[in-house]
């Protein structure tokens, strides 16, 4: 292994000092190094004239960056609730007692470590783990005792068995996006021949809107951006998709970067942008090497580069820049806070991205599917877009399903396709209910699968996970109030003790010591954040404890005490002492509590 200076001094040679590049040289550290090594640490803080406390603050920010070593081998088991349903606890139990190690805890020997991290965007094809980085899908026994044998033996993963690596795309339904009508370059020539300007109005009349559930018309985005007074304009997809339940843009990133790549280009074409990043997430790490060698057949094709397509003046090119185990990022603003290198707080708005975005210039940032509808749109035009959907959702959504049904995988539809109609034809029986846009979204009961996915009536980033009848929704609501305490970026208040508070009281309920009281306060907490939360990942973080409390008051009434109130600090237990001091053990003794 490399000297600890001459890696970090070889490491700011490739990429330079400025402090934006902060996070991506940790990262390269932490994998390199399995930790970031104090005295890395301190020369980071040298060149890059950062002070050393900011530094720690951005490492321990990131669930993926650590200042102690994780070991050779650095096992992530993959923890959403679709985790949990097929088996991934006995799985992570039986590693763990194989290797000899305490889950989240290093060996002393330094070879392994093994923990839960938040969902990893493999959930059709779960349980997974991460391995340094790199993806295991459908977990087993079997696979855990190899995975066992090649640690105690040390064998890289290099020389694993490539079929454990294996990730299918696994698409379902295809449409308008994901057909391979499409040829490289083609958008970007139409946009050099027919002009921005009516490549934009093509845009506007397409009707548009940002998939990443939202909803802002597309077009309008970039006009307001491309209007912004400015030296410098940039263009990033945002392809951090932390929702639980989702792994659309791994599909899209997979099989169709091309097209990303290319709506991107458009929208540097359309709004003078000479620099775009794709902003990947650290879960996906494993899709960059190959990100990498198409960005450069793009560059080798002249459509990346200076005078793209032969076209003077029109100079944009693409850097990856990896994330760090963040699901705030995902929040516009947060993102852009982490492409500067530093933590992923979201900012105050306004002043939005579109006129103050990346280093203060006005910037676009639109998700993966957002970009690969505007090259379609640039390529093969508004009516034919506009032609699926409905009025106010055009086009067609990729929905990412999983969860109790025989065919889980990415379904793309034409906006206005009713929940039922996706149960049917992935395979789904005896559904319960189906939480749609992930731990954020909407939990929607059978009565409600009339409704259709679309802006005006069931908005959505594409998560779309289904429980049969046999599932306990109360396990889905812990793991999902774990999920969002653990992933607060803990700058305001109400997100950051009201999401605690609000994990502790669902583990009263999953525990049987909750009282009415206590739902009570679930009520209370959850409407306290959604009204004062700093952004709109704190504001619903409470929807599924909200949700489930009004559609499925069941899973609550039924494991409560029958007295009204149970304090959370138990004084009987407290006192024991005292009465084992004294010898006292009468009635006096005890506190009583009213029925």
């Amino acid at each position: 292994m490399k000297n600890i200076r001459d890696f970090v001094s070889e490491l700011l040679s490739e990429t330079g000092d400025a402090p934006d590049q902060l996070l991506q040289h940790l990262c390269k550290i932490q994998n390199h190094y399995s930790h970031i090594p104090e005295e890395a640490l301190q020369l980071l803080a040298e060149r890059l004239q950062t002070p050393p406390a900011e530094i720690v603050a951005v490492v321990y920010f990131y669930s993926f960056l650590h200042m102690h070593t994780r070991g050779d081998f650095d096992i992530r088991f993959s923890d959403n609730i679709t985790d949990r349903m097929l088996g991934n606890i006995p799985l992570l139990n039986s590693l763990c007692k194989k290797l000899g190690v305490e889950p989240g805890v290093p060996r002393a020997d330094g070879r392994v470590t093994v923990a839960l991290t938040s969902c990893t965007g493999i959930c059709d094809q779960g349980p997974a783990l991460l391995v340094n980085g790199m993806v295991i899908s459908r977990l087993d026994e079997e696979r855990i005792h190899k995975m066992v044998g090649l640690i105690e033996a040390g064998i890289p993963i290099a020389n694993w068995p490539k079929s454990f690596f294996v990730v299918e795309d696994n698409i379902q339904r295809h449409d308008k996006l994901l057909s391979h009508g499409i040829i490289n370059g083609s958008a970007i020539d139409a946009m050099v021949v027919k002009g921005s300007d009516a490549i934009l109005e093509s845009l506007d009349h397409s009707g548009l809107r940002g998939r990443g559930g939202a909803g802002f018309k597309t077009a309008t985005k970039w006009r307001i951006c491309r209007d912004a007074p400015a030296e410098e304009h940039y263009v990033v997809c945002n392809a951090d998709e932390g929702e639980p339940g989702t792994f659309k843009d791994r599909i899209l990133l997979n099989g169709y970067a091309n097209c990303v790549f290319e709506g991107m280009t458009v929208c540097a074409g359309i709004i003078g942008a000479q620099k775009g990043f794709l902003y990947l997430r650290g879960e996906y790490l494993y899709l960059r090497e190959a990100l990498e060698k198409i960005l450069q057949e793009r560059r080798d094709a002249h459509w990346l580069g200076e005078n793209i397509l032969g076209e003077k003046g029109f100079d944009f090119d693409i850097e990856i820049h990896m994330g760090a185990g963040a699901y705030i990022c995902g929040e516009e603003s947060a993102l852009i806070e982490s492409l500067e290198g530093k933590r992923g707080i979201p900012r105050n708005r306004p002043p939005f991205p579109v006129t103050s975005g990346y280093m203060n210039k006005p910037t676009v940032v639109n998700n993966v599917e957002t970009f690969v509808a505007a090259a379609r749109i640039a390529d093969f035009g508004a009516e034919w877009f506009r032609s699926s959907g409905t009025e106010q959702s055009t086009g067609t959504k990729l929905l990412s399903v999983s969860g109790d049904c025989e065919r889980p995988g990415i379904y793309e539809y034409p906006y206005g396709v009713t929940i039922r109609q996706v149960l049917e034809d992935c395979g789904a029986k005896d559904t319960q209910a189906v939480q749609i846009s992930g731990a954020a979204g909407s939990t929607i009961p059978p009565q409600e699968f009339y409704r259709q996915i679309a802006f005006e009536d069931v908005p959505t980033g594409g998560s779309f996970m289904i429980f049969n009848q046999k599932r306990d929704l109360l396990e889905m609501v812990e793991n999902f109030s774990r999920f969002f305490a653990h992933e607060s970026c803990g700058f305001c208040t109400p997100c950051r003790v009201g999401g605690t508070l609000m994990k502790n009281l669902v583990n009263k309920v999953m525990v049987g010591h909750a009282t009415s009281y206590d739902i009570s306060e679930m009520e209370n907490i959850g409407l306290v954040m959604q009204k004062t939360a700093h952004c709109g990942l704190g504001s619903t973080a409470p929807n599924p404890v909200l949700d489930t409390l009004k559609k499925f008051p069941g899973i609550y009434s039924r494991r409560l005490l029958n007295r009204s109130y149970e304090p959370a600090f138990d004084i009987n237990a407290e006192l024991e002492v005292s009465r084992h001091m004294t010898g006292r053990d009468d009635e006096e003794a005890h506190v009583r509590y009213e029925k």
